[in-house]
């Protein structure tokens, strides 16, 4: 009996939990956005729109992280990019985004990810020195877990 309480209980809390991030994010537009109910694209469609996204909009995180996944293929990284995708879908899950949101982080992810590489695939001037090691530690912090909407062109 006791068993079935603190599963119920721990159920309960994380639908309260849910609940209010949804409520959070509807307060700020946010849900909107992540919906796709605003006429504003889902990810970014240049290099210079994923360096600049704002921390605060919902798919920051997916932009970044894309970005970063296709400027590190581009120079060369020795990375799976396949496995940071994952990585990365799976925190934002366990981080209780609601399953109907996924969809919308993962095309936000591959659509940047896609774009970006196909903006800078002629630019042979694109791997300097200061733009890898920015992408170094943007990389290497993703690969770790740590996936807050920080990166930056370069340092």
């Amino acid at each position: 009996m006791r068993g079935t309480f603190h599963s119920i209980a721990r159920r309960a809390a994380f639908v309260c939990a849910a609940a209010l991030v949804i409520a959070a994010l509807a307060g700020c537009g946010a849900v909107d956005r992540v919906r796709g109910t605003t006429t504003t694209s889902v990810g970014a469609t240049t290099d210079k729109e994923a360096r600049y996204v704002s921390p605060e909009n919902p798919l920051a995180r997916p932009i970044q992280v894309g970005w970063t996944s296709a400027r590190a293929s581009h120079c060369g990284f020795v990375f799976n990019p396949d496995q940071l995708r994952a990585d990365f879908l799976a925190s934002e899950a366990r981080m209780g985004v609601p399953p109907e949101m996924m969809p919308k982080i993962e095309h936000a992810y591959d659509y940047t990810r896609q774009s970006v590489a196909e903006s800078i695939k002629d630019d042979i001037n694109y791997c300097s020195k200061d733009r890898t090691a920015a992408i170094r530690r943007d990389l290497n912090r993703y690969l770790t877990g740590d996936y807050e909407p920080t990166a930056r062109m370069a340092r």
